[in-house]
């Protein structure tokens, strides 16, 4: 464990990348607040979190919730960062893209409006998704940061997560224009579809579908037909502390370091994890779904961003926590 770096607020610390991320922060020395939702009946139990090195002396556990964008004030307060990793999450399509969509902006204009109150905060990293970048109709070999996806398009697309990814657009531009219109220094990392091991309880979205053929979940096999961008979850949380870190950066910042079509997929889980029925990459061709590009990373990597880990590291990660946590 490193030394004092100061106080920083991780919201949505009970997530799949929110956890990760306090684990990696205690571990190089920052003192830690988190924000997580109310459990009035003390069903949660976060002692995944309250157990990690260093979280009894450097963590600290607030209640807030983006429907009452106030309710982040205590715990930002006096913070030199804050990390805004927290997101209304409806991948099912249950509330209308409306009532997301503008949670989402609420809760981070609140959030970054108590960044600028406590005179104390000094960058706004968030955590924006490939799905507002990818989603726009452009037939270019890769896209990078200049990219954005486009609401109507996705609306007739009438995917799976389209609220989702219309609410990460809006909210990815909502809080970078908040940022230059007031002079506060927020960056946002998207990242690809996030695959490798994990320290929450619950099941991490991403993680189910890039494990859909592994758990034979078929209604997901389209959406792995267009989510063909990966990236492994210690690279992503690495990218999240080197940019906060860096005194150059600026702007957006794709994080993604591998691509893999559906067919090439299921090759590679075969080979790689023969004890599962994997289906033939000649079964998949049927499969149909929106094929997004390439993303590039070279703006994060040009910045000095190194990957360490592949494909092999995020599905044996994967795959090894699903076994231990009893998914698989």
């Amino acid at each position: 464990m490193e030394g004092d770096k100061g106080t920083v607020c991780v919201t949505g610390g009970t997530g799949f990348i929110g956890s990760w991320l306090i684990m990696r922060l205690l571990d190089r020395g920052y003192y830690v607040r988190t924000t997580v939702r109310s459990d009035p009946e003390h069903k949660k139990d976060i002692r995944f979190l309250t157990s990690l090195p260093g979280a009894s002396e450097k963590l600290q556990i607030f209640s807030a919730d983006l429907s009452n964008p106030e309710s982040f004030d205590a715990a930002i307060e006096g913070c030199s960062g804050v990390f805004h990793v927290a997101t209304p999450v409806d991948f099912e399509d249950k509330e209308p893209e409306e009532v997301v969509t503008k949670r989402s902006i609420d809760g981070a204009l609140g959030i970054l409006k108590a960044c600028l109150n406590s005179r104390t905060v000094k960058r706004v990293v968030y955590t924006s998704s490939a799905a507002a970048v990818v989603a726009n109709g452009k037939d270019v070999d890769a896209m990078d940061e200049s990219f954005w996806s486009d609401a109507g398009f996705l609306k007739g697309l009438k995917a799976f997560g389209t609220s989702y990814a219309i609410s990460k657009t809006l909210t990815e531009r909502a809080v970078l224009e908040f940022g230059e219109k007031h002079g506060l220094d927020v960056l946002t990392v998207i990242p690809s579809l996030v695959v490798g091991p994990f320290i929450c309880p619950k099941f991490p979205g991403s993680v189910r579908s890039a494990l859909a053929m592994v758990l034979g979940n078929e209604h997901e096999y389209s959406f792995l037909r267009g989510a063909s961008c990966m990236v492994h979850t210690e690279d992503l949380v690495r990218a999240h502390i080197f940019l906060f870190e860096c005194p150059t950066a600026n702007g957006r910042y794709i994080c993604s370091s591998d691509f893999m079509t559906l067919e090439q997929l299921s090759e590679f889980l075969s080979v790689r994890y023969p004890e599962y029925q994997i289906p033939t990459a000649e079964s998949l061709k049927e499969i149909t779904g929106y094929q997004e590009p390439r993303l590039s990373s070279k703006k994060l990597l040009d910045s000095g961003f190194e990957y360490k880990y592949g494909l092999n590291e995020m599905f044996d990660g994967a795959i090894q926590c699903c076994r231990e946590k009893g998914f698989l």
